[in-house]
């Protein structure tokens, strides 16, 4: 294995390193936590990252997004992610959908093959139909719940859906799953803090409750494998 995935060799061992290198993460949505999820998954040695995300790097995402810089603004997220991932681990296959997910499209989700689905994304409803679409291609899968408006990155968990406090966006995927009578775990990552409340309707966010929730459901995706 590549001396630069040797200290992780120490941790998992020589099979589950290999193993990592053998499978393929889809992250929907590359911007606050899904940009950290993939910079740590790349530095994990996963051997396919599949990236999901049509928007352009702007001036306010340097406060929270790896990717953003003076230098990359105006310039395609996945496309940066691209040059990005292959500059920590070349054998990485990196595939780029730049397409805003709706009900139209979905399906293109699942033209490659996917052995770990993380949802990062914004929309409500593309998030319920990773729940039920996962679910019913038995594709493991985690969704990232609200980290906007918050500002304690300890009280960020792992947790079954049903189990999820304080979060609006979790509040209103708990009655999805109750409404639609689904008994399987749906794991989410959820902060229990109570948001913080706004002057306006622009959501405040910081650098490193994002970020934790990222590397969180990293570290999630890697032990899963590392069975």
């Amino acid at each position: 294995m590549l001396p630069k995935f040797s200290r992780l060799e120490k941790l998992i061992g020589e099979d589950n390193l290999q193993s990592l290198s053998n499978k393929s993460v889809l992250v929907l949505g590359v911007g606050g936590v899904g940009g950290y999820v993939v910079e740590a998954l790349a530095r994990s040695g996963v051997g396919k990252l599949i990236l999901v995300d049509y928007d352009l790097i702007d001036v306010t995402n340097i406060n929270r997004q790896i990717i953003a810089l003076d230098s990359t603004i105006g310039k395609l997220k996945v496309d940066v992610f691209e040059e990005r991932i292959k500059d920590i681990n070349p054998n990485c296959t990196v595939v780029k959908i730049k397409s805003l997910i709706n009900e139209d499209n979905f399906q293109s989700l699942f033209r490659e093959k996917v052995d770990f689905f993380v949802d990062a994304c914004d929309a409500m409803i593309v998030k319920k139909m990773v729940i039920s679409e996962c679910l019913k291609k038995n594709i493991p899968f985690i969704s990232s719940m609200g980290t906007g408006n918050k500002l304690d990155p300890s009280k960020l968990q792992i947790v079954d859906i049903r189990k999820t406090i304080n979060d609006p966006i979790a509040k209103n995927l708990r009655k999805y799953v109750k409404d639609k009578k689904i008994n399987k775990k749906v794991i989410v990552c959820s902060s229990s803090e109570v948001p913080l409340k706004m002057s306006d309707k622009v959501v405040g966010s910081c650098s490193f409750v994002p970020a934790s929730a990222g590397l969180l459901i990293a570290g999630y995706v890697v032990r899963y494998f590392c069975k």
